[in-house]
């Protein structure tokens, strides 16, 4: 007889289908929790996404929120920056929300769920919020930075305070964003700092057998405001000066992709810069190992959105990759007293592109730094650890709950 509790997920940005380039972070801690749970996902359809069904013991239910062929407001980029990019987009927002609603309103009330996890304030978050309270039954959140950092004004600070104050527990994935709620006077029942993991003993791990290239940097992630790109090309028109045979490889994509295409083309960068576009994260390991430099240099966005704690910084790290980011709050965590040798403000291209000079004439410096934050960050990142404090928190708030009768 199965006695495992059942958790209910909700999310926006979640696989489409089994080797999907969106991010799937939320995916790998869902399926690392079915050991202790049976978890369902209940996340938003898209354009082309596989039926509902089971992936690596996840039940996935989709829920429509606009004709098939409309439903873009999460990919590609996620919400935030889908809805600065196209106006129409705003248009998909009351009815993702609404048929996100009644979506988890008519699940709860046809089965029976012992916790809500939610990811992201608003508006999982939210949804869980009212609908835990009515099904009387208990929700955790999680918030990932985006929507803490971003997301301002009055009212959405109020909504977001509502969320994390009645949740159960609450996890961030950084210090800066504890430290962040205590600023602005949210506080949370029981707070967690638990960053998303990434697989350190299989998957992203350093490999003697390939050899580094020479002169080659690598970005990956979504081509949006806050990895930083423009500033790194802007960077590049710089080191080429020195360096004339760098070349800079980009995996992802996103809304920013034909402006930065067309800044590669006014900085006369064609021969140097290399668009992959989106991969899928069995040929991301590769990339890593063979790379001189990973180089993601993160803003804080005009709207405020800014890294939490990046995955793509934690995947080059996982492969030994030495890298050169962009100094946002949340990689502390990470990177330890190293931070001070490769977190710059990429504001100043100057400044970037001289830790990048830098690290590219000190190779055996630059690999030993990264071999010692590969350390640290086994402790911290790898998914075992990672799961293990999920389940026994999400435990807790189903035990702790008044209406537990175990």
């Amino acid at each position: 007889m199965d006695h495992k509790k059942t958790l209910l997920v909700l999310a926006s940005t979640y696989p489409r289908w089994a080797n999907d380039h969106e991010p799937r972070f939320i995916h790998e801690l869902c399926k690392r929790l079915t050991t202790e749970f049976n978890v369902i996902a209940l996340v938003p359809d898209s354009e082309d996404s596989d039926p509902n069904g089971f992936l690596d013991n996840v039940q996935i239910i989709r829920y429509k929120y606009a004709p098939k062929h409309l439903q873009s407001l999460v990919n590609n980029g996620g919400i935030v920056n889908n809805l600065k990019a196209y106006w129409w987009k705003w248009l998909l927002v009351p009815s993702f929300i609404l048929s996100q609603y009644l979506a988890v309103e008519k699940f709860l009330s046809e089965n029976k769920i012992d916790l809500i996890h939610a990811h992201w304030l608003i508006p999982q978050g939210w949804i869980a919020c009212i609908l835990a309270k009515k099904f009387n039954i208990p929700f955790i959140v999680t918030s990932h930075g985006g929507d803490l950092f971003g997301l301002q004004g009055n009212t959405l600070t109020k909504l977001k305070r509502k969320v994390a104050e009645e949740a159960n527990a609450m996890t961030v994935v950084s210090q800066a964003m504890q430290e962040y709620l205590n600023q602005i006077d949210i506080q949370p029942k029981l707070l967690q700092v638990i960053p998303m993991g990434i697989d350190l003993k299989h998957h992203f791990i350093p490999n003697s057998l390939v050899k580094r290239e020479q002169n080659v940097l690598l970005f990956v992630g979504r081509l949006v405001p806050k990895k930083g790109l423009n500033y790194l090309l802007e960077a590049l028109s710089i080191l080429i000066k020195k360096q004339p045979q760098l070349c800079l490889k980009i995996v992802g994509f996103g809304p920013e992709e034909s402006s930065l295409k067309e800044q590669v083309r006014q900085l006369n960068l064609e021969n140097h810069v290399i668009f992959l576009g989106a991969l899928t994260q069995d040929k991301l390991p590769k990339l890593y190992q063979k790379a001189t430099l990973f180089v993601a240099p993160f803003v804080r966005a005009d709207n405020g959105d800014q890294e939490g704690l990046p995955v793509a910084l934690m995947e080059a790290i996982g492969c030994g990759c030495p890298a050169i980011v962009g100094h946002v709050a949340g990689i502390e965590d990470l990177l330890g007293d190293d931070i001070k040798q490769i977190a710059v403000n990429p504001h100043h291209p100057e400044e970037l592109a001289s830790a990048i000079f830098d690290a590219l004439q000190n190779p055996t410096i630059a690999n030993e730094r990264a071999i010692r934050i590969r350390q640290n960050a086994i402790n911290l990142i790898d998914w075992e650890s990672i799961s293990k404090k999920y389940t026994d928190i999400l435990k807790l708030s189903i035990n702790s709950f008044p209406n537990n009768t175990e």
